[in-house]
């Protein structure tokens, strides 16, 4: 059960780490996406396939 809880801690902390970094390195193409619950959830269960298709989604409402 630990390592349970271990591991779904490690890929939350990675999915913030993730959208945070892409943040920082796509601001200056005015691209954001918001840390929140969601995106989060999304990308920690999908990893970089779900911050990409964050950021198809963004572009398609754009």
């Amino acid at each position: 059960m630990k390592k349970i809880i271990v591991t779904v801690v490690k890929k939350i902390v990675f999915a913030i780490c993730l959208v945070y970094a892409f943040n920082l390195v796509a601001s200056g193409l005015d691209i954001f996406i918001p840390i929140n619950i969601i995106t989060v959830g999304v990308v920690s269960s999908l990893g970089m396939c779900g911050l990409l298709s964050l950021i198809g989604v963004y572009f398609i409402l754009l």
